[in-house]
């Protein structure tokens, strides 16, 4: 039973007006040499100099000179070490200094991809058939960096999208470091990574619940040891880089959501921020909440991570634990099943997998469920976003790759009471690029991280080839019927 997709003529583009003022430092001996020179300027030169800066770039950033002040910040350790009295500097050559240790980076310059649709929280003043809805983007500048950013639309009673408008600003949020943590939890990540046994003994001597910078001026004094091994010093190197992975940021207030955006910040994404999957999560005492689930990329390994927030204003991030939280591609069940968190995920790489845990960032036991059966998706199976409840069951988007390395949409039906029994499965994709869809960054692709079901039909948002975005309508009943018969066409 063929399913018929339409698709929308909507395109989300990559924008390289969009620019965010971000830190740039060509080392400490570089910027050394350049703090002396602007030392050296006199103050007729320094003030001319930074308003020609003002005049070009204040339009461009919101509260620049702020931006200027916090990157000076960043080096106000080079400015002790070159034994200079920072009480003589004056405010406008502070600025001047950080505007030099500021570059402007397009975020969305070479592509804006693998969308995630999630139900507003404000569904106010809309007419009969309305939904707002928020969408996030994977968005990529130069260098390949991604990070994740917004935009809020309405979908009409004919499933027409509408964008609302999109903020002049682009802003990074401020960063609230974890202060306190769980010392069984942090001893159980590090047992994964394979070295807790070099710093176990630091451990052990701390609370069971510990403040970071009693563990930081207990590595401290290891690391000020002469006789401290190459091996000894990377292993506290990398367990300060799990705990900086735990943070809050916070955007301001008079921010709209498509000025939002969240940049890498620590070491562990320092590549990318890829593949954000946002679910509407309804707990059990019916409290909503907005969860996702993104891969942090630093150029050599990942690392899988929560996110969640109530208000879009406000974000925790955490590292995902446990042995099914070491591949990508992890998407939260939008409720609790049998008093429990469940996930999805693709642990191996190839097949897809299903996680129970009273914690929703622990995740250990993976249970395969689902095997690549057709020739379309030979080479891996994966989910393309969180399962969406039916009557049915649960409707999980996936994604294929078959020969060439072609990505199509597939979609699959799951017990409610037990997402580990397959009720149907489409033999043939739902969602092939077309001629005009296969050229982008990555040729062939058409990739979702996030659906939505509105009006009696399955909102379904693309990629486009890793480059631009749109999305596509199916019918859900056409859809349910497909896939509940597929198991008695198979047979």
């Amino acid at each position: 039973m063929k399913v018929s997709v339409t698709r929308k003529n909507v395109k989300f583009l990559p924008d390289s007006s969009r620019v965010v003022a971000r830190y740039f430092n060509s080392g400490d001996q570089r910027s050394k040499d350049l703090i002396a020179r602007i030392l050296a300027m006199n103050n007729s030169e320094v003030t001319l100099t930074l308003e020609q800066i003002n005049r070009g770039f204040a339009r461009r950033h919101r509260n620049i000179s702020a931006i200027f002040y916090k990157h000076y910040e960043n080096i106000r350790g080079l400015i002790a070490e070159m034994q200079i009295n920072e009480a003589e500097i004056s405010e406008d050559r502070k600025m001047l200094i950080g505007a030099y240790l500021t570059m402007e980076y397009s975020i969305e310059s070479s592509a804006f991809f693998n969308p995630s649709m999630i139900e507003d929280f404000d569904q106010s003043s809309l007419e009969k058939g309305e939904k707002r809805v928020v969408i996030s983007f994977r968005a990529t500048g130069e260098g390949h960096v991604s990070s994740i950013v917004f935009r809020r639309c309405i979908i009409d009673k004919d499933n027409n999208l509408r964008m609302m408008r999109i903020g002049d600003d682009i802003e990074k949020a401020e960063v609230l470091h974890k202060m306190m943590f769980n010392k069984k939890r942090i001893i159980s990540k590090l047992a994964e990574m394979h070295t807790l046994d070099i710093y176990s003994a630091i451990l052990l001597d701390l609370p069971d619940v510990f403040e970071y910078s009693a563990f930081k001026t207990a590595l401290t004094l290891e690391l000020a040891d002469p006789t401290i091994s190459k091996e000894k010093k990377e292993a506290f190197d990398e367990v300060i880089w799990l705990m900086d992975s735990f943070y809050d940021i916070q955007f301001k207030l008079d921010s709209d959501i498509s000025e939002r955006v969240i940049f890498p910040i620590l070491e562990t994404e320092s590549r990318g921020i890829e593949d954000a999957r946002f679910v509407r999560f309804v707990d059990d005492d019916g409290s909503e909440s907005v969860m996702g689930t993104y891969t942090a990329y630093n150029g050599n390994s990942i690392l899988s991570k929560l996110i969640t927030t109530e208000d879009f204003y406000t974000f925790r991030i955490m590292p995902l634990y446990g042995d099914g939280s070491l591949g990508k591609g992890m998407a939260l069940f939008p409720k609790k099943i049998n008093g429990k968190y469940a996930m999805l995920g693709r642990v191996d790489g190839v097949n897809n997998y299903l996680m129970y845990s009273l914690r929703r960032n622990e995740w250990k036991n993976p249970q395969l469920i689902q095997r690549p059966e057709y020739p379309w998706e030979y080479t891996q199976i994966g989910n393309c976003g969180s399962p969406l409840w039916t009557e049915e069951g649960w409707l999980v988007i996936t994604h294929g790759v078959g020969a060439m390395r072609r990505y199509c949409l597939g979609a699959s039906l799951f017990d409610l009471d037990d997402p580990s029994k397959e009720i149907g499965r489409l033999p043939e994709p739902l969602l092939t690029p077309l001629e005009e869809e296969r050229e982008g960054y990555v040729p062939n692709v058409v990739y979702s991280c996030g659906s939505i079901i509105h009006n009696k039909s399955l909102i379904l948002p693309y990629a486009v080839s890793d480059y631009s975005s749109s999305y596509a309508v199916v019918d859900l009943k056409e859809l349910l019927d497909a896939l509940k018969n597929s198991k008695t066409l198979k047979l």
